[in-house]
């Protein structure tokens, strides 16, 4: 058969997950359903940390960020696999398979970057508490966010950039519910030596240096933690990180597993499995945040005057980052927050800075 460049193929045939008739109906009510609920949940976390003034912190801001990122990377495949079942079509257009995999790509390393970010934020705050509000400003915040975005559509273009080069037969069927680059470099008619080696390039770069630097940013918080004399303090150190962690295992988690089960598994179990890291993991994540964190459910902001044992009319402010809560006092008179005397310890939970 004559190969045909990819530019002169007008369509591709999207297998899904099954071929089944009577299996449709199952698959498009699990479909929907998880992305209803996956929708829903990332929408109520951007509205509760944009809507409640005491969420407004570097956490929050990367948190919300992140569940936009979740929106968008499943809403890049989900709904065109509804259509498809729907109507009985298997079929995507080639310009919508390659604006479907420019932007699943994007959101998806959106999320391993913002992931990456916010470990650097846990790392800030804990071991480096006394200059947290300066380094983790709102315009650093938001230029990590920025860079992290441009660093994933530079990712995208890149895999983009490949598969247009790509040479095709005709009747191109992918084993899958959307356009997965390994895929379509199984399928190519020319030599895709070159490309699968700037794959796993790629996935070094920008999957195996941000996931570096979560590791890093963790040994230098376990390293912190671990110099805290009581045990509760430990305790609450570490409910620092409930949230982060459970997500970021299963992120990398999923990812790896559909990696190795690609080398062993046929495509359609490999499609199968993807399921896990494309739409799961999107859906799991605002029950973690709002399930292990208290901040969701009440305002983590306090500021009231008490009087100290001087005598003098002293503010007290109880700032929160996750299950870490910063206790402040400076003069009640005061125009800004100084730092006097300083003595870091936990008590009950409680990261104390004193001020006199």
């Amino acid at each position: 058969m004559e190969p045909q460049n990819l530019t002169d193929i007008s369509e591709f045939l999207l297998l899904g997950l099954s071929e089944d008739p009577e299996l449709q109906p199952l698959l498009f009510g699990l479909f929907l359903s998880m992305y209803l609920i996956t929708v829903t949940g990332n929408l109520l976390i951007i509205l509760a940390v944009t809507s409640d003034s005491h969420l407004h912190t570097p956490m929050y801001f990367f948190l919300s960020n992140l569940s936009l990122a979740d929106i968008g990377f499943v809403s890049t495949t989900v709904p065109k696999a509804l259509v498809n079942i729907q109507t009985w079509s298997k079929s995507t257009t080639y310009g919508g398979c390659l604006i479907l995999m420019t932007f699943f790509y994007l959101f998806g390393c959106l999320d391993n970057l913002l992931l990456t970010v916010m470990a650097y934020d846990l790392f800030v705050a804990i071991c480096h508490p006394l200059h947290y509000t300066v380094i983790m400003n709102p315009r650093h915040c938001g230029l990590l966010v920025l860079v992290s975005f441009f660093i994933s559509v530079l990712d995208s273009q890149v895999y983009v950039s490949m598969v247009s080069q790509l040479t095709f037969c005709t009747d191109v069927e992918i084993p899958h519910f959307f356009c997965d680059p390994p895929q379509l470099f199984s399928l190519a008619c020319s030599d895709t030596s070159i490309s699968i080696i700037l794959v796993y390039c790629i996935g070094v770069i920008f999957g195996g240096v941000p996931f570096s630097g979560i590791l890093f940013s963790y040994s230098r918080i376990v390293s912190s933690i671990l110099r805290v004399s009581s045990s509760g303090g430990k305790y609450k150190a570490f409910s620092t990180c409930a949230s982060h962690l459970p997500v970021v295992c299963l992120f990398y988690g999923t990812d790896l597993g559909v990696y190795l089960s690609s080398a062993v598994s046929s495509p359609r179990k490999y499609a199968v499995s993807s399921v896990m890291y494309s739409v799961v993991t999107p859906m799991l994540n605002p029950f973690i945040y709002s399930l292990r964190n208290r901040d969701i459910k009440r305002g983590p902001e306090d500021l009231k005057v008490i009087r100290a044992h001087n005598g003098k009319d002293m503010r007290e402010r109880t700032l929160a980052h996750g299950s870490a809560f910063y206790t402040l006092l400076c003069d009640a008179g005061a125009r800004e927050w100084r730092i006097l005397n300083y003595s870091s310890e936990f008590q009950s939970g409680f990261i104390v800075r004193f001020f006199q």
